[in-house]
């Protein structure tokens, strides 16, 4: 049995909606940067359960993620301050979609032992504890953005940093995982971080990974993970020029004892990395303060970076295995050696379905 969480709802750029689906009536708008055509925007996130019969997967169960009223959440987002942090949704004609403070990109899902579930969301970004039931419990967000999910029928509290903030434009969370009986929360940015600017975090190679206290949110610990050269990634190097921004942190699972497995990819390579959390590599505290300058990003921008950064191991490329597909986003632990991996169609907008491939490896992941 496994869990699985979908995200907003089908999304599409301009120019794929006008050639693709013929909608001429787009080809000359001129639309807000990061803007997406929602066609679906009643659409809203829903948690799955996923039954595991061999080589057939059944979806089991659907959860929509619910306010307080019992109203489902939709996929909209909520307002931004910026450019750089809102990402315009726009209808069939063109024109802007109004925000929603309670709308989700929901991209992660972890299962707490007590059934609950922690939910990753690329707007805020922000993170949700969601019931059993799909109710959503609270919201938090980085502090300091309170405001602009204000309206939202749920509880919204500023418990993340507010370095998180500074999340690049659809670059949020899509990896969690707990440990500790469920006490941490372990969580990666999709890439490093736009700190102070965009062009700064396009240029890193260093992606904050972070260890929360699920009662306070507090920051119990963070590592920095080292992304690997674009032009590694050979089937997206084969395809077409390839640059540091492209490279991003999908999923990982927990292992236990300290250790992650952690998704890594472009778009056609996806590569299985494991790291070990060890104190020894954690990061200074004071690399977490938005103030603290030259901040992570900048350092790794200019091959600077002097902070210990984590050690990883190569588990698996997809390079040496053109039977997978590309765009992985998911990764599940079904057996000590046994691996579940999904790609993201994106609602099949290009005519990509879903699919899964299990990995039987030769050793086990979990130390005994």
């Amino acid at each position: 049995m496994v869990w699985a969480i979908g995200d907003r709802g089908p999304n599409l750029k301009l120019p794929l909606a006008v050639d693709r689906y013929g909608l001429d009536h787009l080809a000359s708008q001129r639309a807000p940067p990061g803007a997406k055509l929602m066609p679906c925007p009643t659409f809203g996130p829903a948690i799955v359960k996923l039954q595991v019969d061999g080589d057939r997967i059944s979806a089991t169960r659907v959860l929509p993620l619910l306010d307080t009223t019992g109203a489902p959440l939709s996929g909209l987002p909520p307002a931004g301050t910026d450019a750089r942090d809102a990402e315009p949704a726009l209808d069939l004609d063109g024109n802007i979609l109004p925000p929603d403070p309670g709308g989700a990109d929901t991209e992660g899902v972890a299962r707490a032992a007590d059934g609950s579930f922690w939910v990753g969301d690329e707007y805020g970004p922000s993170l949700l504890h969601v019931a059993p039931d799909g109710r959503v419990h609270a919201r938090w967000v980085p502090a300091g953005t309170e405001a602009l999910f204000a309206g939202a029928a749920y509880p919204v509290l500023g418990r993340l940093l507010a370095l998180a903030a500074r999340r690049r434009l659809n670059r949020g969370f899509e990896s969690l995982a707990l440990s500790d009986f469920g006490t941490r929360l372990h969580l990666a940015f999709q890439s490093p971080l736009a700190h102070p600017d965009e062009r700064t975090g396009r240029h890193a190679r260093h992606v904050r990974l972070w260890a929360l206290d699920t009662g306070t949110g507090a920051l119990k610990a963070e590592h920095l993970y080292p992304l690997d050269a674009p032009a590694s990634f050979r089937r997206d190097r084969d395809a077409g020029p390839v640059e540091r921004a492209d490279v991003k942190l999908c999923d990982m699972a927990w292992l236990g004892d300290g250790r992650l497995l952690v998704l890594e990819r472009i778009s056609a390579t996806a590569k299985l990395y494991l790291v070990t959390l060890d104190p020894q590599q954690a990061a200074d505290p004071a690399l977490s303060n938005p103030a603290t300058r030259p901040s992570v990003e900048e350092m790794s921008a200019a091959d600077t970076l002097s902070a210990t950064i984590l050690d990883k191991q190569l588990l698996l490329s997809t390079d040496d295995h053109p039977e997978i597909g590309p765009d992985l986003e998911g990764i599940a632990l079904l057996g000590p050696a046994t691996l579940l991996l999904v790609n993201d169609n994106d609602f099949g907008i290009e005519g990509l379905p879903t699919r899964f491939w299990r990995i039987d490896l030769p050793e086990s992941l979990i130390r005994r």
